[in-house]
């Protein structure tokens, strides 16, 4: 294993006019360099156009300052109204990319997470699937699939069915290569019990199952630009890996099963390389062993119980807080985000992260969160990232 001197991680945060870049970076040795960056715009009160062009402005200086060799793999655009503003996104075909209204707390119409790596050859495949490839492995990035004029039952049902195939046509599967899925649901309180009868059954029939295992995912309030979509798909799997590279975590003592209370996700899932582990933490709320909302009507007392759980899965994966890249905090209630934001500044602060408006699957869930981590490891005998 290396030296912890031979590991890099760094978190800066730049300041360009009107926007700020925070990016946290792992670096090991000479392996595959990672970035991390969440990009806002601070020009409150201004257009959108306005507004884009400062995020894009600082997402140029950052490829600039990183080098040509480190190129993007994966985006996501948060927007404040989708049917407005997604048009005049930049058209481009660099990496796979989302786009979802998911308004960013700060007052601000935009926000922009990108994921970098160095050294690594991107290449769109077809219709927004994209492959990462570097040494044993290619890694498959899809961002905001959909299937407007449908119900959510049978949009998640046709999302999922086309991209089996899609995965079977590269030599994959869901079961044995998918590692992360988000899903985007419009009104998510009338159309996330349809998108989970339509995932269960799809899971189903590919093999996942309570006795096999589910993918990490996020199931949360999302709206594309077109109102005729009720269900939008992010995901992310891997070509390469070996039985008992991808793993899952539990955290039993504070939380239970999901398929107990009729959905199929797991908590979260790792996979080893040769030299690091990749750690996904999906969706995560107050929520007890019991699949109990914990702290009804209180979101301080949510956010650190919430708190709880993601260190307790971070801690199977024996990761902790200092090895996360990134979070996304996702906020019912926009009158909440001054408390909420001001813990995490307190309790995080320069790590990067965006706050955005999206209801939770339950009411009562008043914030949920998700992350990205990644810390090093011992030769194991696979193949290095």
């Amino acid at each position: 294993m290396l030296l912890e001197s031979e590991i890099k991680r760094e978190i800066t945060t730049y300041h360009n006019t009107d926007a700020s870049t925070t990016v946290s970076v792992f670096m090991q040795g000479s392996g595959v360099t990672e970035y991390h960056a969440i990009i806002k715009s601070t020009a409150v009160g201004e257009t959108f156009a306005v507004q884009l062009s400062t995020v894009m402005a600082a997402y140029k200086t950052l490829r600039e300052r990183l080098g040509a060799d480190v190129v993007p793999v994966f985006k996501r655009y948060f927007l404040s109204d989708a049917a407005n503003q997604q048009s005049q996104l930049p058209r481009e075909e660099e990496c796979a990319v989302s786009i979802v209204e998911q308004s960013p707390l700060d007052g601000t119409k935009l926000a922009l997470w990108v994921y970098l790596q160095e050294g690594v050859a991107v290449n769109n495949l077809y219709n927004g699937l994209y492959s990462v490839t570097h040494g044993a492995y290619t890694h498959f990035w899809q961002g905001s699939a959909c299937t407007p004029d449908v119900q959510s039952e049978v949009a998640t049902r046709a999302l999922l069915y086309d991209y089996a195939l899609r995965l079977e046509d590269e030599g994959c599967s869901i079961a044995d290569n998918c590692v992360r899925t988000w899903f985007f649901v419009h009104d998510v309180d009338v159309n996330y019990a349809g998108m989970v009868k339509g995932r269960n059954e799809m899971f189903m029939t590919n093999n996942l199952t309570s006795d096999t295992h589910f993918i990490a995912s996020t199931g949360i309030g999302g709206r594309h630009a077109d109102p005729r979509v009720t269900v939008e798909m992010d995901t992310y799997a891997v070509k390469g890996i070996m039985p008992g590279q991808m793993r899952y975590l539990y955290a039993p003592a504070y939380l239970n099963p999901t398929y107990e209370y009729g959905v199929a996700f797991e908590r979260g899932t790792y996979v080893d390389y040769g030299d690091r582990r990749h750690v996904f933490i999906s969706g995560t709320a107050s929520i007890n062993n019991r699949g109990e909302v914990v702290h009804k009507g209180d979101v301080k007392a949510q956010t650190l119980r919430m708190w709880e759980n993601v260190a307790a899965l971070l801690a199977e994966a024996d990761c902790d807080w200092h090895d996360v890249g990134h979070m996304i905090v996702y906020l019912r209630d926009i009158a909440d985000y001054a408390a909420v934001n001001a813990m995490f500044e307190e309790r995080f602060p320069g790590v990067p992260r965006v706050i955005v408006l999206a209801p939770v699957c339950r009411p009562e869930w008043l914030i949920e969160m998700e992350c990205m981590a990644v810390r090093p490891v011992a030769s194991n005998g696979y193949a290095t990232f």
